[in-house]
């Protein structure tokens, strides 16, 4: 069974750590209050990312997300891999975990991406089973995250909100709420964002994301966005921001910059209108 009286993250601005911001974090934090890590970088057993990072987090709460635990996968979760994230989490202590609602294995493979899963009642037993396996084996709770879509199942019976809200109630779990993908998944599936926020079971929401996407069009012409993660947060993003923490209270708020990584003036600029938005929310009460 899992321990639900850790302490999480401070309702304050956080970033996805990159080696080269180490420096500048130690001496130069700015807004930042906390640091994520993708689990998957920091599972050896030494050298300087792990002491970088025990530095790190003697300094700063530490958010640790995974990408390959494949949640939705059809097949048994990898128990040496689940070993290695105990390990991890147990050296470092974070005050959060959280994973994605998505599949990347097949047939004994790892493919480097997440994939979507329908909504069905039996994609629902599997990916309640596996979370409380994560959550027994590393004896806290996990946040599950609203992946971004590029198309919608035929075969789902549940909407998104539902399906999230059914998996907590099942589990015990918390969810992290990624604003970029609900802007990202409605522009491609042409449904509202606003309505998705609104639906969504946000008593339960303990993190909040916020990222930039690429502009693209499908073979159709229509607008495509890709998660993508390298540039900074759009601007309806940021006000779908405010709209949702209307609905959260404060939250801690993770800027995700994974690819064409910037200096540290333009991150640390974007943890400050981070910072401004839960200003906001304060100053309008």
């Amino acid at each position: 069974m899992f321990d639900a009286t850790r302490p999480g993250l401070p309702a304050r601005p956080g970033v996805g750590y990159k080696s080269r911001h180490f420096q500048a974090l130690m001496t130069d934090p700015g807004p930042v209050g906390w640091i994520e890590i993708h689990a998957e970088n920091c599972m050896g057993d030494g050298g300087r990312p792990l002491a970088q990072l025990q530095a790190l987090s003697a300094r700063f709460p530490v958010s640790v997300h995974g990408v390959g635990l494949s949640i939705g996968g059809e097949a048994p979760l990898d128990r040496d891999h689940l070993a290695r994230l105990r390990r991890l989490c147990d050296r470092i202590t974070p005050a959060s975990f959280s994973e994605h609602l998505a599949w990347s294995t097949h047939d004994s493979r790892f493919l480097n991406d997440l994939l979507p899963l329908p909504y069905t009642v039996a994609t629902l037993a599997r990916v309640a089973d596996h979370i409380a396996e994560v959550q027994d084996v590393l004896g806290r709770r996990m946040l599950l995250e609203n992946p971004s879509s590029y198309l919608a199942f035929r075969e789902s019976t549940l909407t998104e909100t539902d399906f999230l809200a059914e998996i907590v109630a099942r589990t015990g779990c918390g969810l992290l709420l990624d604003v970029n993908n609900v802007f990202v998944s409605a522009t491609n599936l042409a449904t509202s964002p606003q309505d998705y926020i609104a639906a969504f079971p946000v008593e339960h929401v303990a993190e909040i994301h916020l990222g930039g996407h690429d502009e693209d069009r499908d073979d159709d012409g229509a607008p495509l966005l890709i998660d993508s993660h390298g540039r900074e947060v759009a601007d309806p993003v940021w006000a779908l921001l405010d709209i949702t923490l209307a609905r959260t209270g404060p939250k801690p708020l993770l800027i995700e910059w994974d690819t064409d990584v910037p200096d540290w003036p333009v991150l640390r600029a974007e943890a400050g209108r981070a910072a401004r938005a839960l200003d906001r929310l304060h100053a309008g009460g």
